[in-house]
């Protein structure tokens, strides 16, 4: 059996684009399944605060996908948080965001793809929708490949390719460019996956059919791409510096103390208290470094399905209720009132409470007109208006989850509106693009639009295990 690379050694390629919507989501999981399909052990990565293609990429390869953010966790975790996903892996595959060089807003190259990529020493591949081009796409990939010569673009992938002429044409332009041609892929309808309000839908809301979608997606990469050519590519990386990251190291480097507690069985009389997770298809939106940081801070982490469990589980002592979609789910989460009111009996029992965005929703008195658990005396309704984008705040009032002050970059996206936006003690005060207060803190209850990347703070997982522990 050959032993796989040390992770700052795994061989990695960056599948970038243009633009959104050249087809790097169809590539880079077509390219994990396939890769993994040959018996290598890949590990899938998201440049970016995206949910959605992680849960693809997770399908394609059997391991979570994971997420690579400069601007909620900082450049200097970039490498550590890769490293600790590709542990044990022959090969990395990362996923950008939007536009090779698109990044936060008016920030520079701050979290775009080519930052990430120049962090990681990764060689970058360029999907280009080449639909309605021929020979200007040499100029295109040129300008791409010179714009920052610290990222190595190391070949092409034609996507959209609508016949053997136009595929010759293209070929023909790049060669002249000196651009490797590492792919070909004609349109394929059949293998693209369904999207809504907020991009694709999950793979846990349409599992049999995800399923079927990537193992198109990897027969189309065999069938098109050069995997050896590729594989040589990734092969190519050097070794990263730096550490690997692990959450016992990151929670000994936190500030906030926790009280001691031994470990033990778990269930009723346990020694770890439990943390309720909400998943299922309603509450599809998590980074795996959660879990782990709770884990790690001496928490048990129990998932939950709040469409179809009516009881939080035995022992519970802290609830995380994170990002997804409610709103499609709104009546079967109305339906189970058994669930609404033993979460909205926990919260008025001090029982300490997490909610990022869809939590937010289901924690309100109602979400377009149906009721939610009623913990927050705010209602919640679809709109029409996108609201997108990094955030940076700062913690209003001392939490479960963080101390007032506390200062932490999120995201925000969604397309509801909560009334009011802010309780009596907000949960943050954003300082930066906008100045304003939004979310609850009431009780345990932190609850809130904006989503966190813990692996940033660790202190807050360290706070919520401990208040878990306490309220046990």
């Amino acid at each position: 059996m050959v032993k796989p690379p040390h992770p700052l050694a795994v061989p990695r390629l960056v599948i970038a684009a243009p633009s959104s919507g050249s087809g790097k989501t169809t590539v880079a999981t077509g390219l994990m399944a396939a890769f993994a399909g040959r018996g290598l052990a890949v590990s899938p990565h998201k440049a970016g605060p995206d949910y959605i293609d992680p849960g693809y990429h997770a399908l394609a390869t059997g391991r979570p996908g994971r997420n690579l953010d400069a601007f909620m966790c900082g450049p200097e975790l970039v490498g550590p948080l890769f490293a600790h996903g590709a542990a044990g892996c022959d090969l990395a595959v990362v996923e950008g965001v939007m536009g090779l060089y698109d990044g936060a807003a008016g920030r520079g190259e701050l979290a775009s793809t080519a930052q990430v990529a120049k962090l990681l020493r990764a060689p970058v591949v360029l999907v280009v929708d080449a639909s309605s081009q021929s020979r200007s796409v040499a100029a295109l990939v040129h300008g791409f490949a010179s714009f920052d010569p610290q990222v190595r673009l190391g070949g092409v992938i034609l996507n959209k390719v609508g016949s053997d002429r136009h595929e010759a044409m293209l070929r023909e332009a790049l060669e002249e460019a000196g651009m490797p041609v590492l792919g070909v892929l004609r349109r394929a309808p059949q293998v693209e996956a369904p999207s809504r309000h907020l991009g694709l839908v999950p793979v846990a809301e349409r599992r049999a059919d995800a399923v079927a979608a990537v193992a198109a997606l990897a027969e189309q990469v065999r069938a098109g791409c050069d995997l050896e050519a590729l594989l040589a590519l990734a092969r190519s990386a050097p070794p990263l510096d730096g550490a690997v990251w692990s959450a016992e190291q990151a929670l000994t480097e936190s500030q906030v103390p926790v009280p001691a507690y031994p470990a033990g069985a778990s269930g009723r009389g346990a020694r770890r208290p439990v943390v309720a997770v909400a998943g299922g298809a309603a509450f599809t939106f998590s980074y795996a470094e959660h879990a782990e940081l709770l884990t790690a801070a001496g928490a048990e982490v129990v998932t939950f399905d709040p469409l179809r469990d009516e009881a939080l589980p035995e022992g519970t002592a802290g609830l995380v209720v994170g990002g997804g979609f409610p709103e499609v789910y709104a009546p079967e989460l109305s339906a189970n009132e058994p669930l609404r009111k033993a979460v909205a009996d926990f919260a008025a029992a001090g029982g300490p409470v997490a909610a990022e965005c869809a939590g937010l929703l289901y924690l309100a008195r109602s979400l377009d007109g149906r009721p939610m658990c009623g913990v927050l005396e705010a209602d919640a309704r679809m709109s029409q208006r996108l609201t997108l984008g990094y955030r940076e705040a700062v913690a209003v009032s001392d939490s479960s989850l963080a101390g007032a002050g506390t200062r932490l970059r999120g995201h925000e996206f969604h397309r509801t509106v909560v009334e009011p936006g802010a309780g009596a003690a907000p949960a943050w005060g954003f300082t930066h693009p906008e100045r304003r207060v939004e979310g609850f803190v009431q009780g345990g209850v932190h609850a809130s639009y904006l989503h966190t990347h813990w692996a940033a703070e660790p202190s807050v997982a360290r706070r919520f295990a401990a208040a878990a522990a306490a309220h046990r």
